[in-house]
């Protein structure tokens, strides 16, 4: 099992919204990197930090899980939709994403600031200076790490 961060902002979709529906597609992912890591990487199972982006604070606040295996993203080729894309075909469609379920939501966010704050989290992309992705991996001692700051339960009773 490998573990993931994804960002989301919360006022276009947050980890309360993704409690609600039980299970979404993460659609609308635009960048090269981040879709190569679902449809390369992400395997069903695979546990995700949810991170509130482009608020302040921004934090980690919840878990969700990995649970389809990667597919076309149907919003590119939606002409209506800002994730539209005119060069994707269906027959070789560009993007790609995966469908996430709830698992929990946190007492409280662990912080940026916080997680830039721990030593122990200084390799963690989400703190590297100009790291920007929405989705990306997380070694699983800074997952471990992450859990642990929350006062969430350890990733081996999560599944």
């Amino acid at each position: 099992m490998r573990h993931w961060l994804m960002k989301s902002e919360p006022d276009v979709f947050s980890i309360d919204e993704l409690q609600r529906l039980g299970k979404t597609a993460w659609e609308g992912v635009r960048n090269y990197t981040a879709r190569n890591s679902m449809r390369d990487d992400m395997k069903i199972g695979d546990l995700v930090i949810f991170y509130h982006s482009s608020v302040e604070p921004a934090g980690a606040v919840g878990l969700a899980r990995v649970c389809s295996a990667p597919y076309p993203d149907p919003t590119q080729f939606d002409d209506k939709s800002e994730y539209f894309d005119p060069k994707s075909t269906r027959e070789a469609p560009r993007w790609i994403l995966v469908d996430v379920e709830f698992v929990e939501k946190w007492g409280r966010m662990v912080t940026l600031a916080e997680l830039k704050a721990d030593k122990a989290l200084k390799d963690m992309l989400v703190v590297q200076k100009g790291q920007r992705l929405s989705v990306q991996a997380v070694a699983d001692k800074h997952f471990e790490r992450v859990l642990k700051l929350a006062g969430a339960k350890p990733a081996e009773v999560q599944g």
